[in-house]
């Protein structure tokens, strides 16, 4: 659980009768035993919606940041390190990308990578949390422009819903979900069924599937990385799990992309895409970061190919706090 607090401390400046000033911090228990916390310049939005508590934050280090449920979801100067990851590798290992369906994603930033690419021409962004996406449109200028693209359609729904729904199907589906909490919105979204059953018919012939998996720390991997990893495993007949060091999220994260097609690109054959297709820089990624990205360190590989978890609805694994108890609409 996130918690904001006031506290005093020495100012900057010494001024020979101990002056004090205020500090406004914003804390987050990441394990029962370690809280991270960092400096506030001011609290932009506190709130609840149906599904979620939601906070921005104006913070000292990050810039703006969202905080969903307690935890921090996206900050504003390094969130193109997880967005640019979570995009990149999955539209370039694509032959020709054309249609994309995002589940959640409602802050934008997602969408606004995809829609750096030539190839796309239809992006479905679903996302439960009408309030969230509104709020993000209004305060997010980053995605603005993402937003108002006539090639996106966004669907406020739950994400199972609306793919059962829809009869089109998608050259690449992507998770953009927040973290599977007990309590959360989101978790039967990482299921070995719903991956089985609802992603994978969903996606055209070489169609690829990447999610975000939570973080992937050296100790904080077999929290849900590596058992959706190994569920994922179950379902698709190549899968390649990639991570990347988040300054934000005090930690590093995880990444797992699927499919039924090899992923044979080289470094160098990223790049090309990259440069043929992209509109504008990427700041992160490119061929040689997404091959450093996907060489896990020999503990997470031991690891990763000892799991034997699968994750279902009633062996569900969760990472450290509590949501708000999810309600259906």
């Amino acid at each position: 659980m996130g918690d904001i607090s006031i506290s005093n401390g020495l100012s900057n400046g010494f001024h020979g009768n101990g002056a004090q000033r205020k500090s406004c911090w914003y804390e987050e228990e990441i394990e029962e035993n370690l809280r991270w916390c960092f400096a506030l310049k001011s609290i932009l939005h506190t709130g609840a919606s149906q599904y979620q508590d939601i906070q921005l934050l104006d913070t000292k280090p990050f810039g703006k940041a969202l905080v969903i449920d307690g935890k921090l979801q996206s900050a504003e100067i390094d969130e193109f390190i997880y967005h640019e990851s979570l995009v990149h590798p999955a539209l370039l290992n694509h032959p020709n990308p054309k249609t994309i369906f995002i589940m959640g994603g409602g802050e934008g930033s997602t969408a606004r990578e995809i829609l750096r690419h030539w190839t796309v021409e239809k992006v479905i962004m679903c996302d439960i949390d009408e309030e969230v996406v509104d709020f993000c449109k209004s305060h997010l200028v980053v995605n603005k422009e993402a937003f108002y693209d006539p090639r996106l359609e966004l669907v406020i729904n739950d994400a199972r819903a609306e793919l059962e729904r829809r009869e089109e199907h998608y050259d690449v589906i992507i998770g953009d979900l927040a973290d599977p909490i007990e309590g959360g919105p989101c978790y039967q979204l990482y299921t070995k069924s719903f991956y089985e059953f609802v992603v994978k018919p969903r996606l055209n012939e070489g169609g690829i599937f990447v999610t975000q998996a939570g973080p992937a720390g050296i100790f904080s991997h077999t929290e849900v990385f590596s058992c959706i990893y190994n569920t994922l495993r179950q379902v698709f007949k190549y899968v390649v799990p990639y991570s990347a060091h988040i300054p934000s999220y005090a930690d590093t994260w995880g990444w797992v992309m699927a499919s039924d097609s090899p992923f044979t690109l080289s470094a160098d054959d990223l790049d090309l895409r990259i440069k043929q297709r992209i509109q504008g820089e990427n700041r992160y990624l490119d061929g040689k970061t997404f091959t450093s990205s996907s060489t896990l360190s020999k503990a997470v590989r031991k690891s990763l190919d000892k799991e034997t978890h699968v994750y279902t609805e009633g062996n569900a694994r969760f990472i450290y706090g509590h949501g708000t108890a999810y309600k259906q609409p």
